[in-house]
């Protein structure tokens, strides 16, 4: 069999068993239209691999025979490693093979500006989660994901305007000091990902992502992939004409997206207001979930904001849905509400509220975004997994 065909053919069977497992394998013919040998091939490969399991007991069969034995994705063997590199911290994931944050940490930048030092730290307290925390599990790789512009390609973060760093070879340097496989993509791209496939979106082929945190980005996903451009620049977003008209943006502009909604931005705003006590965002949302008034009427109003921008994309675009994954919007239902009836309002592509969502993945988020880098790179080709080693060796 051509190598190409069999890798679709475990790839179908894969993605099936996560969307519909525990399940038969007769099932599987059935959703994935291949025939039943090649289906129990697939899942005996699969099996082969540490991918697949028989699931505990049998699936209902009023036919004759025997009953029907379901295959379930393997979450206790493997998983893979997430790095997600923010403005001031970086957060560590660790993840099973149905992208579920098994363990997660948040590790402060100590010199935000030397990304060497960022990511050796990052790598080194990753490898200590491991140990900690799920030392049975062998990892299968490392996923990264980052705000701005990442060759994905290259594994090169080509530039982070809010870190300041230029052409930092994130992929090379990271798989030096864990010994592991490393994948680099942009945070917005990943969860466009993610949500296809282990979230709310998982049933659509089109979608649009919106980032909003102390970097603002976007993904772009038609016909099933993600629309990435010339050295996966797409997504930028940032400088859209959509904020404030007098706020100065470093671009040497006024009214920029991201200038007037990222975490910092909007933080700032509410300290000012005196509102919180420190310019932290996660600290203003903490506040209005606790019922101040104020800090919920300002997130609120970044939210439609965000709307502008979510809307703008939606008629350019006109996806299945646009997902928006924005700590208000996560946490608090008057911001989603807000959210959806800005867009409902202002986009003429837009068929309904219903077609907005909120990410899927909660606090979770961040680790959601690394590890699905990786994870992607799995469900489109689980044949090619190298032989798991030992996280740091």
């Amino acid at each position: 069999m051509n190598p190409a065909r069999r890798g679709t053919g475990a790839a179908a069977v894969l993605g099936a068993v996560l969307r519909h497992g525990p399940v038969a394998r007769t099932t599987i013919a059935r959703l994935t239209g291949l025939s039943p040998a090649a289906v129990t091939r697939n899942c005996a490969a699969l099996a082969g691999l540490g991918l697949l399991t028989e699931a505990a007991g049998s699936l209902p069969y009023r036919g004759m025979g025997r009953p029907h034995s379901p295959v379930d994705v393997e979450t206790r063997r493997h998983l893979v490693a997430g790095i997600h590199v923010a403005h001031d911290h970086c957060t560590l994931a660790l993840l099973d093979l149905r992208g579920r944050v098994r363990a997660r940490l948040r590790v402060p930048h100590r010199d935000p500006d030397d990304h060497r030092e960022v990511l050796a730290t990052a790598a080194d307290r990753l490898v200590r989660l491991h140990a900690e925390h799920l030392p049975g599990h062998v990892p299968l790789g490392l996923g990264v994901a980052v705000g701005g512009w990442v060759d994905t390609e290259a594994g090169v973060l080509v530039e982070h305007a809010s870190l300041g760093w230029r052409d930092v070879p994130v992929r090379d340097l990271l798989a030096a000091r864990t010994g592991l496989p490393v994948l680099v993509d942009s945070h917005a791209r990943a969860l466009a990902r993610a949500e296809q496939l282990f979230g709310a979106a998982g049933h659509h082929r089109s979608l649009v992502h919106l980032f909003v945190g102390n970097v603002v980005d976007a993904a772009i996903i038609t016909g099933g992939g993600p629309h990435r451009g010339t050295r996966s620049a797409a997504g930028g977003v940032a400088h859209l004409a959509l904020g404030d008209p007098v706020i100065d943006c470093p671009c040497g502009r006024k009214g920029c997206l991201e200038a007037t909604v990222s975490d910092r931005a909007w933080a700032w705003r509410a300290h000012r207001a005196g509102v919180i006590p420190r310019p932290s965002i996660a600290d203003l949302v903490d506040a209005a979930a606790a019922g101040d008034a104020r800090a919920t009427a300002l997130l609120v109003d970044r939210a439609r904001i965000v709307a502008r921008a979510a809307a703008l994309l939606f008629d350019i675009v006109n996806p299945d849905v646009v997902v928006v994954t924005e700590l208000g919007v996560i946490r608090l239902p008057e911001c989603a509400d807000a959210l959806r009836a800005e867009v409902a309002a202002t986009s003429r592509a837009c068929p309904s509220p219903s077609t907005v969502l909120p990410s899927s993945f909660g606090p979770d988020v961040l680790g959601v975004a690394a590890g699905a880098v990786q994870l992607d790179a799995i469900y489109a080709d689980p044949l090619d997994i190298r032989n798991p080693i030992r996280l740091g060796v």
